[in-house]
């Protein structure tokens, strides 16, 4: 969400930050967004100008009665009469007004920062580092080719009980896939200093709100439509309110774990170091913007499992956290030794609560290029004003947003793609890397 202020104070800054971020005509956006705030204020006023003089009228018509001045009297209850009115009619501009503001500023992008390179798309990004030397000898085969010859990648049997984008695995496959999650939490839960969580997968709007997927983003998500005695079970004296409430299946653990925070005024001792949390979830994505893309194997699914890792910080300490956080998912991949490079991306790129977003890329020889496993980003103040989330500094009345940051440490799928496309051998089986062996019983192959 924007400051109001701001916008009011700096508009030609929202003008050339949206503008940068591919919006169409931001300066008749902008000249809407201040219209719209003049009207609302204007209703305000008029509203608290008209309270004022109905309460005083009110006082007036006592004395007048007192006075026996009827004639004074019923005057003023005329005026009172009238200014009630004006007070409805202020107020009824004011909600809707106030509604359509909100709407619209909600449906707006976070600003970059300004070291965020300009760009329209993808080919914008700017690449920072590589780790890794890309693996282009030997055999080269697609995971989902690889998967399906060991007997233990099964897409046919998904589709006929979910549809497309889904899938089964079994055998040592589904256990390195555990493995693999396991591994990332803890790592970094021991290692890095991440608060291990395990959250709600499903949650009501407010949460989605706050975290930027809605209003924007509706149509790539589950949505769970509740019905009275459909989902749930109703207990006993529970209104429809409590049992029909729609809610969303997670897309990422961002959702669940930034919203801890929601409503919350945290103390500037609580953020003396940023608070760090983690969860390994399964996500949900209904992907409806990417038809065509990755349609078989394990890349683009509607379910799969994830790792994220959240922070929480005060203004002057994200900059950091955000180098830090890229830092715990890059180490990771280094770990599993999987071939990497960390992409900054460009304004045209970057998701839509992002004020700043680093990628990494591992390398898939099927492909012979690298694809993104990890996105890590700082939202600044952005979803903190959408949640309302705050900190109070020692000494002072006033409080200020904090500084939310979100960042996957892996998506657990597309680094199973990874490990089985890097680490595969002439004979069709998969290596185990080093680190995950004493997850998998110590075996070093997966195959037979």
């Amino acid at each position: 969400m924007h400051d109001i202020r701001a916008i009011r104070e700096n508009p030609q800054v929202y003008v050339a930050g949206w503008s940068s971020r591919g919006v169409d005509e931001a300066d008749g956006l902008v000249a809407d967004i201040l219209r719209l705030d003049a009207e609302l204020r204007h209703a305000q006023t008029t509203g608290q100008d008209a309270l004022a003089k109905r309460n005083a009228a009110s006082k007036l018509i006592g004395a007048a009665m007192g006075k026996k001045d009827m004639a004074e009297a019923d005057r003023l209850k005329a005026e009172v009469e009238a200014l009630k009115g004006d007070i409805a009619a202020a107020a009824e501009i004011e909600a809707r007004v106030g509604k359509e503001l909100r709407d619209l500023l909600a449906a707006q992008k976070n600003l970059a920062a300004e070291d965020v390179p300009d760009g329209e798309d993808e080919a914008g990004n700017v690449e920072v580092s590589t780790w890794g030397e890309p693996r282009r000898t030997g055999p080269a085969k697609d995971h989902a080719d690889l998967g399906e010859a060991l007997g233990m990648l099964d897409f046919e049997a998904a589709a006929k009980m979910s549809g497309a984008r889904f899938a089964v695995l079994k055998g040592l496959l589904a256990r390195l896939e555990r493995a693999v999650g396991q591994f990332m939490l803890d790592l970094q839960t021991d290692q890095h200093g991440y608060l291990e969580v395990n959250p709600p997968l499903l949650v009501r709007h407010n949460a989605m709100y706050g975290t930027g997927q809605l209003p924007k983003f509706e149509e790539d998500l589950f949505k769970i439509v509740g019905e009275e005695g459909a989902l749930w079970q109703a207990p006993a004296g529970a209104t429809r309110e409590m049992v029909a409430a729609d809610r969303y299946l997670i897309p990422t653990a961002e959702v669940s774990l930034t919203n801890l925070v929601r409503d919350a005024i945290l103390s500037e001792d609580d953020l003396a170091t940023p608070m760090r949390m983690t969860a390994l979830t399964p996500c949900f994505r209904a992907e409806a913007g990417s038809a065509g893309r990755d349609t078989r194997g394990l890349i683009r699914q509607h379910q799969f499992s994830k790792v994220e890792m959240v922070s929480i910080a005060r203004p002057e300490d994200s900059e950091a956290e955000h180098e830090r956080m890229t830092a715990c998912a890059e180490a990771v991949l280094k770990a599993l030794e999987l071939p990497f490079r960390r992409m900054l991306l460009c304004k045209g790129d970057m998701g839509f609560s992002a004020q700043k977003t680093f990628d990494l890329e591992v390398w898939l020889p099927s492909q012979g290029t690298y694809r993104e496993i990890s996105s890590c980003s700082n939202c600044g103040d952005f979803q903190a004003r959408r949640m309302d989330a705050r900190f109070k500094r020692a000494g002072e009345k006033k409080t200020e947003f904090v500084h939310t940051l979100n960042g996957s440490g892996l998506a657990v799928g597309r680094t199973l793609v990874a490990i089985m496309e890097n680490y595969q051998q002439e004979d069709g089986r998969i290596a185990v890397p080093t680190v995950l062996q004493p997850y998998m019983g110590g075996l070093t192959h997966v195959g037979a």
